[in-house]
């Protein structure tokens, strides 16, 4: 269900998330909770304008843009296994996925050469071309998003990021 309806329930679940950042802050809570917050806001924002431009601009969506990618990554193909793992869903929302892009022509599946019970994806011409289309897309959308932030800033926050991936990890 599409329009200004569920863009406005989109756009408050948005909003709500910031309202939870700013009180966070008015509460005195600590900083690492404020951090984890904007974090949480700043990627539901990305991601929501993500999808949004991916389903309005080549009518897919960001499940199936990821699975692309993952294959475009990986030319010889992978197992649905493999994919699943590398996504982080299960095996049957990967076969769905692959499903429909067997369908549309973006994907071709064949028999693993040493395990019956497996089957090798990959991206097709067509999949490769309508991926490659995507993602430049992908990329403009991503860096207009960041069109504010300084470009000598990007550095630092790359390092910082990767601070807080390692705490995190340790963690």
């Amino acid at each position: 269900r599409s329009g200004p309806r569920r863009r406005g329930r989109r756009r408050n679940a948005v909003n709500a998330k910031l309202d939870r950042e700013t009180l966070a802050a008015e509460l005195g809570h600590r900083d690492e909770l404020r951090l984890w917050l904007r974090l949480l806001t700043c990627t539901t924002m990305i991601e929501a304008t993500i999808r949004s431009r991916l389903r309005q601009q080549f009518g897919v969506t960001l499940p199936r843009f990821d699975l692309m990618a993952q294959l475009e990554k990986t030319p010889a193909g992978m197992t649905l296994g493999e994919l699943s793992r590398r996504m982080m869903v299960s095996n049957g929302n990967v076969t769905g996925l692959i499903e429909r892009l067997v369908v549309a022509g973006e994907v071709e599946r064949t028999r693993h050469a040493t395990d019956r019970r497996a089957t090798i994806v990959r991206l097709t011409a067509t999949g490769h071309r309508s991926f490659a289309t995507m993602a430049a897309a992908h990329e403009q959308w991503v860096a207009a998003m960041f069109r504010d932030v300084p470009r000598n800033d990007l550095p630092l926050l790359m390092a910082a990021l990767g601070r807080v991936k390692r705490s995190v990890r340790a963690a």
